[in-house]
């Protein structure tokens, strides 16, 4: 902010600040506690959670318009420098990220209320440990976002290869399951999915860190991003394309 503007304007500016900071965390909660209950709606098999997951989306959508109306208002009247202007892109781009999880975490409660109709032959240790990693990771980036602490946001950028390397796992279970069994090609399908939802949710939670990591700091997170084996991704990447929004909204 120029030298030359009044005490009086330079408190608004920096409550504005706040007041967006504030609505990027409100923003994270609300996706923080829809994929609680997409979580809840298949490892419990509970319809309620995955309809209170599915109607939750609406609102993470309605927030991020208003982050972006917050956002587009501070550039244009306020024309921020250096650490506030971090700040405020970084919100515009961290509200993108989260409204994706919450897609994600959407289309688990949907794909979960189809698996319901069917008797699973084989246990889901392996997706419950992938949901509890996602979990985390995602409560440490958003606790992250409001504690602006950059720390944090590395130590969530270190653990999305663990995250990966379950999903692979599971990948290969499930194949192995459906080509045992035809019977288990549908519900194991749909298990693919939701796991590779939650492993998108999980890039996504170290895409908010990396981003949260260089509005504090101005810095990127040195190296490359550390990612697990690969090769179920490649195997399916072909089915999938590059539009994962199709695959949040209408699988």
């Amino acid at each position: 902010m120029p030298d030359s503007e009044s005490p009086h304007i330079v408190k608004s500016f920096e409550q504005q600040l706040a007041r967006l900071h504030d609505k990027v965390v409100e923003m994270g909660g609300a996706v923080e506690n829809q994929l609680t209950e997409a979580a809840g709606a298949v490892l419990e098999k509970d319809t309620d959670a995955a309809m209170r997951a599915v109607e939750a989306d609406p609102r993470v959508d309605e927030i991020e318009r208003e982050i972006e109306q917050m956002v587009i208002r501070l550039l244009a009247l306020r024309q921020p420098l250096a650490a506030d202007l971090r700040q405020i892109v970084a919100a515009l781009k961290i509200s993108t990220d989260l409204e994706r999880i919450g897609d994600y975490a959407a289309n688990v409660a949907k794909r979960s209320i189809v698996l319901n109709q069917f008797n699973l032959p084989y246990s889901l240790a392996g997706l419950a440990n992938m949901v509890v990693r996602v979990q985390d990771n995602l409560k440490l980036a958003i606790d992250a976002i409001g504690e602006n602490d950059a720390e944090k946001a590395v130590e969530v950028w270190r653990s999305d290869e663990m995250v990966d390397d379950i999903y692979n796992a599971i990948f290969r279970e499930l194949i192995t399951y459906m080509m045992e069994d035809p019977r288990n090609i549908t519900p194991c399908t749909h298990l693919l999915f939701i796991a590779k939802n939650l492993e998108r949710i999980g890039d996504h939670a170290t895409n908010v860190a990396e981003t949260l990591h260089y509005a504090v700091v101005g810095e990127v997170i040195l190296g490359n991003r550390p990612k697990g084996d690969t090769s179920a991704y490649a195997v399916v990447r072909h089915r999938e394309g590059e539009n994962d929004r199709g695959q949040a909204e209408h699988g």
